[in-house]
């Protein structure tokens, strides 16, 4: 069962990610550019200081990552 994922802000997305193995490779202007070792693709994450992501843009930053909802929240913890 999908449980509803909470509203985070961009630099709690790269902490989550991070632990997943996720590293920032580059960044310009307020994106953040995430890639894995693995050779997944690399995926942008937008830091706006304490501004939260929206659901959609939250859904397809893991999506792009490869991580389910589930995982996500045991990441953030």
């Amino acid at each position: 069962m999908s449980r509803k994922l909470p509203a985070v802000t961009g630099r709690q997305v790269i902490r989550a990610l991070e632990r997943e193995g996720w590293r920032v490779k580059r960044i310009k202007g307020s994106h953040h550019f995430m890639t894995h070792s693995d050779l997944r693709d690399a995926v942008p994450v937008p830091v706006h200081g304490s501004k939260t992501l929206g659901a959609g843009l939250l859904l397809n930053i893991l999506k792009t990552a490869g991580i389910s909802r589930e995982k996500f929240l045991e990441l953030l913890k």
